[in-house]
């Protein structure tokens, strides 16, 4: 009796090793068959073979800000011990918080070297520049303005107050209503300089809002509302509007036919530690760029038939 006791006791303990290994080769076989490339997310394991942990604090750009929500979402996910929290506040803010190590991460719609100027310009020396995607930037109205495209000429017009009504431009008898960024936005400095090829003052009566998402709802809930909006922030509440004729979409930009586009950067003060760095090795992977890149109206940078520099030059590739 004895020896049998002995030997359930030896079998089972078999047993519960066995369904053991079987559950960690399970574990490790979905981490290696989830798409293939999302190695970066699921190696929660740094240099030292220790796991990744600490927070990662970004801030700035609204137009990158949906983006960086969703992949630290599937970061953090993967990586229980890593906290990433992403806030807005402008490209300008984001690159002075990453400048002064405010944040760990500055995202912006534009080089560092536009915005940090004079006093500043020594800090954006010290900044490291990861471009991690493109965005385009669209003209648009309230679905009632009436208007399908506009001229370059006119749109400078109307964001300079030359031009008050839309049936000045063939639309609705309606007040034109500006709704504009604050001077800190990327997003104002990429329709300044690559749609109307000018800045502009801000106009009395003219509401700023930095939020793309208010926005958006906002032009969409106003009469004779006009603004500008990153693609993935699109759709039917909104009317876009052609740029000189030509559509704001993936392809016009990706040949450089749609001029009013930028490289969505995330700039680090220096080179990033270890977990900031898995993070935006994370984003370089091929799940999240031909994924959530392509998915939430983003361009992945390496599908750009032409490159632009700082000083806005644009050369084919």
């Amino acid at each position: 009796m004895q020896f049998r006791k002995s030997w359930i006791m030896a079998l089972a303990l078999t047993s519960v090793v066995a369904l053991s290994a079987c559950g960690n080769n399970g574990g490790n076989n979905a981490a290696t068959n989830n798409g293939g490339n999302n190695a970066a997310a699921t190696n929660t394991a740094n240099s030292s073979g220790a796991e990744l942990s600490g927070s990662i604090l970004a801030s700035g750009s609204t137009a990158l800000q949906p983006l960086v929500e969703q992949v630290a979402e599937k970061f953090m996910d993967a990586n229980a011990g890593v906290d990433v929290q992403v806030q807005g506040g402008g490209s300008g803010t984001g690159l002075t918080q990453v400048a002064e190590k405010q944040v760990d991460i500055g995202n912006s719609d534009v080089f560092a070297e536009e915005k940090l100027k004079d006093a500043d310009a020594d800090k954006a020396k010290a900044l490291v520049d990861h471009q991690v995607a493109v965005v385009a930037i669209a003209t648009v109205s309230n679905p009632d303005a009436g208007v399908d495209s506009l001229t370059k000429q006119q749109l400078v017009d109307i964001f300079t107050g030359k031009i008050k009504n839309w049936k000045e431009v063939g639309g609705a008898d309606q007040a034109i209503q500006i709704i504009n960024r604050p001077s800190s936005s990327g997003t104002r400095a990429t329709y300044e300089n690559f749609a109307l090829g000018t800045k502009t003052e801000d106009l009395a009566g003219s509401i700023q809002e930095d939020s793309s998402g208010t926005v958006k709802k906002i032009i969409g809930e106003t009469p004779g509302a006009i603004g500008y909006l990153a693609l993935s922030y699109l759709d039917d509440s909104v009317k876009t509007l052609n740029y000189d004729g030509v559509e704001p979409s993936v392809d016009n930009v990706v040949s450089g036919k749609y001029p009013v586009w930028a490289y969505e950067h995330m700039y680090t003060n220096g080179e990033p530690n270890e977990t900031v760095k898995a993070f935006l090795d994370y984003i370089m992977t091929d799940e999240v760029q031909k994924g959530d890149v392509v998915e939430l109206g983003y361009i992945p940078a390496s599908q750009m038939q032409v490159s632009r520099d700082v000083a806005g030059t644009v050369t084919t590739k």
